[in-house]
This record gives C-alpha cells, structure tokens and sequence, in this order.
C-alpha cells in the first residue's frame, strides 16, 4: 500500500509539471483544432468536440502500448 502512495504522489507531480508547461506555452499547437474537430458557435453558446484528436490520441497511446509490451 506504501508504494501505490508512493506512485500516485509522483503521477500527481508529474501531471502538475506537464500541466504548468501547457499553461506557460498555451497548448498542443494544433491538437484540438483539427479537420474534422467539431466546432459550433452561436450567439455566446459554443461547443467544441475534437473527434479527430481523440482518434489520433488514441492511436499514438495504443502504438505506444503495442510497443512496450513487446
């Protein structure tokens, strides 16, 4: 039980760092603004799905995975 502590501490740590580095920089470039992102704007409501971001995420992270497993 010490070590799940242990390593959700450090997850938390590295998740403020990533995040602190996002604000500073203020984003992924195009990640989110995409062809094929969904964008909807009328009056002052707006709504924003990023279906392409999400697929190509995904993508890299099941690569990823594929990768280290082997």
């Amino acid at each position: 039980m010490h070590d799940l502590g242990k390593m959700l501490f450090i997850l938390g740590l590295v998740l403020m760092v990533v995040g602190a580095m996002l604000w500073k920089t203020g984003g992924l470039g195009r990640l989110g603004r995409l062809p094929g992102d969904l964008f909807v704007q009328k009056g002052n409501a707006t709504f924003s799905f990023p279906i392409m971001t999400c697929i190509l995420i995904s993508l890299v992270l099941t690569l990823l995975g594929w990768l280290f497993r082997r």
